[in-house]
């Protein structure tokens, strides 16, 4: 069976720490593909800044080059708010053959008790926990059910947020270094989070 490796999120826009997260996650469940997946509306965030077309764009700039790397607009196709169980059903039905991980950074690993039908999708896959050296997971607080079906990939610290990068872009400084060349170039192209 072929591993993937799903890394959900907004990629509001898209930073060299996604990249890095996927990278960790890669090597550390040994996964054969990492596929991005860009949400439409997300269940416990604001809405994206930019539109699904320009956050697509900008992924796949950012992973060009890498063919490990790939993105799957399942949830920028569907209607309504994304939530990962339907994301994973409606995956496993069109790839029977793939065994497939979902990637979540270190905040929201303590947080997988509350998602939607966390017990069916503990199920169908595990989950890589990303993890910082500093901020080492305490996952006894987890339910077994999840902790059986958790792998933690070392995350190398890192600062940066979409958050952060699109302060930085309306205040007009520098975001390079933070994003890759080619997402910046959309960014300035496309006009995106401009003050």
């Amino acid at each position: 069976m072929r591993r993937i490796g799903l890394l959900g999120g907004t990629f509001d826009p898209v930073h060299i720490g996604h990249l890095l997260a996927a990278q960790a996650a890669q090597e550390a469940a040994k996964l054969d593909e990492v596929w991005f997946v860009p949400t439409l509306i997300p269940p416990h965030k604001p809405q994206p800044g930019a539109d699904s077309g320009a956050r697509r764009r900008m992924l796949e700039a950012a992973i060009a080059g890498n063919p490990a790397f790939r993105v799957e607009d399942i949830e920028l196709r569907r209607e309504g708010i994304s939530y990962t169980i339907d994301t994973v059903i409606t995956l496993q039905e069109s790839f029977p053959e793939v065994m497939f991980y979902w990637i979540v950074g270190s905040d929201m690993v303590k947080d997988l008790p509350n998602w939607r039908k966390i017990d069916e999708l503990a199920e169908r896959l595990a989950f890589v926990g990303l993890e910082r050296p500093d901020q080492p997971g305490d996952d006894s607080l987890l339910p077994s059910f999840i902790r059986r079906r958790l792998l933690r990939a070392a995350m190398p610290p890192m600062g940066i947020s979409s958050s952060e990068i699109r302060r930085r872009l309306k205040e007009g400084r520098s975001v390079r270094y933070m994003i890759p060349d080619a997402v910046l170039e959309i960014i300035r192209k496309d006009g995106l989070y401009e003050s």
